[in-house]
């Protein structure tokens, strides 16, 4: 990657180019004088769970029946029939 020069403006703001415009990024200082800027994503609070090893391990499972079992359409009579019995 070829080397840029930039400035840091009074406010301590850099840019980094149109192409990263409203991107998410992490910084870490490495030492004094150093960062390293990485672009990121950011999964919201109440998504964390679908991250979880037992979650991967639930979608796992449904993916594995879900090939297994080839599609049918469904009969909403018989849906409602079976609703109907169960309460």
């Amino acid at each position: 990657m070829p080397q840029e020069i930039k400035t840091i403006g009074a406010s301590g703001q850099i840019s980094l180019g149109k192409k990263y415009a409203g991107r998410i990024v992490t910084v870490e200082k490495v030492t004094e004088g150093v960062w390293t800027i990485k672009t990121a994503q950011v999964i919201p609070d109440d998504e964390l769970w679908l991250h979880t090893p037992e979650a991967k391990s639930s979608l796992d499972r449904a993916l594995a029946w879900s090939d297994s079992h080839p599609r049918k359409e469904t009969s909403l009579a018989k849906l409602a029939e079976k609703l109907e019995n169960i309460s």
